[in-house]
């Protein structure tokens, strides 16, 4: 057996999410059934996150165990066959002792907003449409309240124990104006996160946008450390798992 680690790119759309369920269509059923097609043994990989249903990636990490002869190269391309169009592995290397929860050192997500009258098919399943114009001052000032280490307990709780401190590194909104409407793209990174973080964060965060929140009430909320204070998460379908970083890889370079 030897242990691989790989990159893995989905449209989140059809799936109930990155955990496997016994019921449902998931990222890491998909994949295990992939594996265990092509090395005709029984394959469990695991992941660096679990995304929700409707949340996309682009920077996933798996690692998992494999009795394979050839090179990583030949079963990444083999994979690929296996897989339905809607995931791929786009990077795939041997690497002994490799777990993906282990030393990871940062997370970076993504979320896009389109802000426009009228709705853009094209991008249904990509961003969160919000009808109304948006202040992107005052979301870009609420947003860098963020940053840094503190207790975002109302954003979320925490997958395991009772610990909601995590050290955001950056919190920012990006604006590209089109002829319809703003794209605007959120991108947040940090040491962790807490089950559905981002979306609530995205969600306060458009409320100042639209005026329905001040950028003191925002702070309120925030330091408040209290769920109740949140908002219902942003729709899942803007959220994408940009990249996760290794403290072993950035000590490399």
């Amino acid at each position: 057996m030897a242990r691989y680690r790989a990159q893995v790119v989905y449209d989140g759309t059809p799936y109930q999410g990155f955990q496997r369920q016994s019921n449902a269509l998931t990222i890491q059923g998909e994949l295990e059934a992939a594996l265990t097609r092509l090395i005709n043994h029984p394959v469990t990989i695991w992941g660096a996150g679990r995304t929700d249903t409707g949340v996309h990636a682009v920077g996933q990490v798996i690692g998992f165990d494999a009795d394979w002869s050839r090179s990583a190269d030949v079963l990444m391309a083999a994979l690929n066959t296996q897989l339905p169009p809607t995931i791929a592995i786009v990077s795939l290397v041997e690497q002994a002792g490799f777990y993906p929860r282990h030393g990871v050192q940062a997370r970076r997500y993504r979320y896009e907003v389109w802000a426009a009258p009228v709705r853009d098919p094209l991008l249904v399943y990509r961003v969160w449409h919000v009808y109304a114009a948006l202040d992107e001052t005052a979301m870009q000032q609420a947003a860098a309240l963020l940053v840094g280490k503190h207790d975002f307990a109302t954003f979320g709780q925490a997958p395991h124990g009772e610990n909601t401190v995590r050290e955001v590194f950056h919190s920012q909104w990006q604006a590209l104006p089109q002829s319809r409407g703003v794209r605007y793209t959120y991108t947040i990174e940090a040491t962790a996160f807490l089950h559905h973080m981002v979306r609530r964060i995205v969600a306060l965060l458009v409320a100042v946008g639209r005026g329905q929140r001040s950028l003191n009430t925002f702070e309120t909320a925030f330091r408040g450390a209290d769920v109740k204070q949140a908002l219902p998460p942003a729709p899942p379908q803007g959220l994408t798992l940009e990249a996760v970083t290794y403290v072993a890889d950035v000590t490399a370079e």
